[in-house]
């Protein structure tokens, strides 16, 4: 026995005495029959049709229906059927030519949804689709996430390389990967800083082992200036009395 289609099982809402022509609803209702509740949504919002929006509103009531009254998912609803019947008709006139005038006609229409839910099959095989799709989508957010933290540990890895070239000397750095290729750069760079200050520690030895040298050469140096000091001071008076009488001598002559 062949089901009406007004006389299909599931949660309905009607819209009723919609300010707009049956053929322009049907046009709408057609895009939407036997899709999910989810892409029946979708669908709607993005059609640039003007009987969309009461419809995609009526869509909603219907799944509010479902979920409300009789427990239902919402996302595992469908379109059961949607049809839509004409309403009454008001009639107003224009006046035209030669006192004549004119009918104009304003339909309305009355707009049902019937949601259902999904038959088993139909649903195991939305859920492995959504299970592959959410599966996919945490592979890529991997993959992406693995790929930009090599992308980091490389330039990472660079910026080392760099500041230790600008650090240490290039033949340290030579010597130093000959010696170990596989070392990284933190192994390079203590290998290096450690055999660079043991000759500034040498060095540092060295000028403390030479300072008291320098301090005893110092004053030695320092007592001999005072000893040449005195004996000039002392040859000064003799020094003085001969040319006195040198002077006193030309005077008498």
């Amino acid at each position: 026995m062949t089901v009406k289609t007004n006389e299909r099982p599931g949660t309905r809402a009607v819209l009723r005495h919609s300010h707009m022509s049956s053929t322009k609803a049907r046009e709408v209702l057609d895009l939407i029959r036997g899709l999910d509740y989810v892409s029946a949504a979708q669908t709607l919002e993005y059609t640039e049709r003007a009987a969309s929006v009461p419809i995609a509103k009526l869509l909603r009531s219907c799944a509010a229906n479902a979920e409300h009254n009789e427990g239902l998912d919402p996302t595992e609803l469908y379109v059961a059927t949607c049809y839509a019947d004409e309403g009454e008709t008001m009639k107003r006139w224009r006046p035209r030519a030669r006192g004549r005038a004119t009918r104009i006609r304003k339909r309305t229409c009355h707009v049902t949804i019937i949601l259902a839910r999904m038959p088993d099959d139909r649903l195991a095989r939305r859920r492995a689709r959504v299970a592959a799709d959410l599966a996919d989508r945490r592979a890529r957010r991997v993959a992406g996430t693995r790929r930009r933290d090599e992308q980091v540990a490389a330039a990472a890895e660079v910026e080392g390389l760099e500041e230790l070239e600008t650090s240490v000397t290039d033949e340290a750095v030579a010597e130093a990967i000959e010696a170990s290729p596989e070392t990284t750069v933190a192994e390079i760079e203590e290998t290096v800083t450690s055999e660079e200050s043991v000759p500034a520690e040498d060095a540092t030895a060295e000028a403390e082992s030479a300072a008291p040298e320098a301090e005893a050469t110092a004053d030695a140096g320092e007592a001999a200036a005072g000893e040449d000091a005195a004996k000039a001071g002392e040859d000064s008076p003799a020094v003085e009395e001969g040319a006195t009488d040198a002077a006193s001598e030309e005077g008498e002559g």
